[in-house]
């Protein structure tokens, strides 16, 4: 799914970037007003819903990217039919109080270019399975189908820590690596619609075992499950250094998650800190590559994982920088965090369908 180039985003204070000065008059010049769809969009509500392996959360989002209502369901299992149920279930309940005039799906896993079916799901069993078809025949609605990381990154584009950026990459920090690109005004899916799979650039030939089935994946070094692992590693060898974590899990080895880690870090446990430090570390190096890669003017890194704020972005920045090719004598990209939080998702996914929805009136 492209979408237009605006000419203005919300909290820029009606300045217009120079790039989208160029970018505008390039289409001026081609006979297309790249503006009207996003001002027509700006007329009507919308609703994001955003589908985790555990839970869906669906909320009304207005044209500024405010929440003005919000739901939340449990993830059925991995039947397809009780997901779709859920979904239409949250809608009806969220539409009943406001006119609503698109529905926006974010998944996590692989969509066809048309947006039309989602080929992959990792945490449900979505295998070619048409969804879009098959919520527009039940909602009765404009529905956009994409994938979630897709939708957090055009979220903080619009509305977040990525607005003004011509090249912006997100990335998410979770259980594993997600990752999105928005390049100039348009999220960029590749040829196949599977770009952005970050998390599986590999980085340690050899290296840890990853679902994916290859090894030494960047997700296995630099994500929530990452840092969970390491600390569970140091605790099951009863190293002198790990007494804290295991005190916060009673002796418990296998309840040590990455949250309690960051948890611990938060609380000052200097263990813990170091262990999200070296995760960083890992962090800022995948980014570096990326670089060499994307060239984009920002990062904005989001996930949960990101609840450690600093204590695991000013690692990352140090080894991005350390990294960095032609380090000195090039510009560098800023890294920050992002700005919406877990609310990303259904946000982006909700003004992509408005957008889209209007452009196809």
């Amino acid at each position: 799914m492209q979408t237009p180039t605006p000419g203005r985003q919300p909290g820029l204070r009606g300045r217009t970037a120079a790039w989208r000065s160029r970018t505008l008059a390039g289409a001026a010049a081609a006979g297309h007003d790249l503006r009207s769809p996003l001002r027509l969009g700006r007329k009507g509500l919308a609703i994001g819903v955003d589908i985790g392996g555990t839970k869906v959360a669906a909320g009304v989002v207005d044209a500024e990217g405010r929440i003005l209502s919000q739901a939340k369901r449990s993830t059925p299992g991995n039947d397809p039919r009780a997901v779709e149920q859920v979904i239409v279930e949250l809608v009806e309940e969220l539409g009943a109080g406001h006119r609503i005039w698109s529905v926006g799906i974010g998944a996590a896993g692989w969509m066809d270019l048309d947006g039309a079916t989602v080929l992959f799901s990792p945490h449900l069993a979505w295998r070619n399975e048409p969804l879009r078809d098959n919520l527009q025949r039940l909602l009765r609605r404009p529905v956009l189908l994409t994938n979630d990381a897709d939708a957090a990154a055009w979220a903080e584009w619009r509305f977040g820590a990525g607005q003004g950026q011509d090249r912006l990459v997100c990335i998410t920090l979770g259980t594993g690596i997600g990752g999105a690109m928005v390049l100039d005004g348009r999220v960029e899916r590749g040829r196949f619609g599977v770009a952005g799979e970050f998390g599986h650039q590999i980085i340690m030939p050899g290296g840890h075992r990853c679902e994916c089935g290859n090894r030494g994946c960047w997700e296995q070094y630099a994500s929530g499950n990452a840092l969970g692992r390491e600390a569970r590693e140091l605790a099951a060898a009863n190293s002198p250094v790990a007494q804290e974590l295991l005190k916060a899990v009673d002796g418990d080895v296998g309840r040590i998650t990455g949250v309690i880690v960051t948890e611990l870090a938060k609380a000052g446990d200097p263990t813990s800190r170091e262990l999200l430090e070296d995760v960083g570390e890992w962090l800022g190096l995948g980014l570096a590559n990326l670089a060499a890669a994307l060239d984009p003017g920002k990062f904005v890194i989001g996930g949960g994982l990101c609840d450690a704020g600093e204590l695991l972005v000013a690692p990352a920045r140090k080894a991005f920088a350390r990294n960095l090719t032609g380090r000195g004598f090039r510009p560098a990209a800023e890294i920050e965090l992002a700005a919406l939080g877990p609310n990303a998702g259904l946000i982006g996914a909700a003004d992509l369908s408005r957008v889209s929805s209007r452009m196809h009136t």
